[in-house]
């Protein structure tokens, strides 16, 4: 398969199946792949880069067992404990990230949902939000129902994130207390709702590229708007702690296939960056398309806003806020 010649294809409308020979992307060169990728994001969602950042709203005794996660209960980590942060101070993180440039901010909570008195108090949050900012809104907080969306797409959230995290074969080697269509059955409330559905997963958790590949046409499937794509920082006291961090050059090969088979989504730079030179600069050369900055979940990044915007900027990259 010349990946240059289907680059062009997909470019002129052609769309990558499940019926599809995906080996060909495990093979081929990677220089190739990558341009073109990066052919095709340039065709399809242009040179904006899309910057998102989130805040930690309620952190750690998450009930699922999740292998991955510092803030599962089932797990030793030393994570912060606390529950759904004062308004003020989600408030006042808005409109710092509004003010540096991002297109896009949102309240991420740990836990199965957000329910009860912590959900109310971030309806009111996202009220107060929308109605003193101009940034976009999204929201990060489990399985809610088709009400509770609806709810907060009134309070002005346009955007939920739920990753699916890995292929469904895998998925009960990463998490038993939820399945693989419960995620995708939130994700379509979420389609149902007509907000921007987020959903990517996390490379580099023990996974073959096969279950890589099955992830990239799930989210096809689904018609994923956003794809976050987090490569695994191994976290003490989880039970992936020991497992050995990924290539740069396997986070590029992965990104590169997602954008052939999710040619008009976001491909969205997540966790990890910092396995990558220039905290990813030649992902953005190689199909992504937009990128989580600033404060991150729950491991650290080297990387700023003011420090993304200037590669970007560097790059030719759009990163004017889309609402300006």
């Amino acid at each position: 398969m010349d990946v240059c010649r289907l680059a062009q294809e997909i470019i002129d409308g052609r769309r990558i199946t499940r019926e599809d020979d995906l080996s060909f992307f495990l093979t081929c060169d990677l220089k190739n792949l990558c341009e073109g990728a990066d052919r095709i994001r340039a065709a399809l969602v242009g040179e904006k880069v899309d910057l998102c950042s989130i805040i930690n709203g309620r952190s750690g005794r998450c009930p699922e067992d999740c292998k991955y996660c510092a803030q599962s209960a089932h797990h030793h980590t030393s994570c912060e404990i606390y529950d759904f942060l004062p308004e003020e101070e989600i408030v006042e993180a808005c409109r710092l990230h509004e003010s540096e440039g991002v297109d896009r901010f949102s309240i991420v909570t740990a836990g199965r949902s957000l329910s009860g008195e912590e959900f109310e108090k971030a309806i009111h949050a996202y009220e107060t939000m929308a109605h003193n900012c101009k940034i976009e809104l999204c929201a990060s907080m489990g399985f809610l129902n088709a009400e509770q969306l609806h709810r907060l797409h009134e309070a002005g959230v346009t955007s939920y994130h739920h990753n699916i995290e890995t292929s469904r074969r895998n998925f009960p080697n990463i998490c038993t207390t939820h399945t693989y269509e419960q995620k995708l059955e939130t994700l379509k409330l979420v389609k149902a709702e007509g907000m921007c559905a987020c959903s990517g997963g996390i490379i580099g958790m023990g996974e073959t590229w096969e279950d890589r590949l099955d992830m990239a046409v799930s989210l096809a499937e689904i018609g994923v708007d956003s794809i976050p794509i987090n490569a695994l920082m191994p976290i003490k006291g989880t039970p992936l702690e020991d497992q050995e961090p990924l290539t740069e050059a396997d986070i590029l090969r992965t990104i590169a296939f997602f954008r052939y088979i999710n040619p008009e989504a976001n491909i969205r730079l997540a966790a990890g960056r910092a396995l990558m030179e220039h905290d990813g600069e030649r992902a953005f050369c190689s199909g992504a398309s937009a990128t989580i900055t600033g404060n991150m979940l729950t491991t650290a990044a080297r990387a700023t806003i003011q420090s993304d915007k200037k590669m970007l900027t560097a790059l030719g990259r759009d990163v004017t806020p889309a609402r300006c």
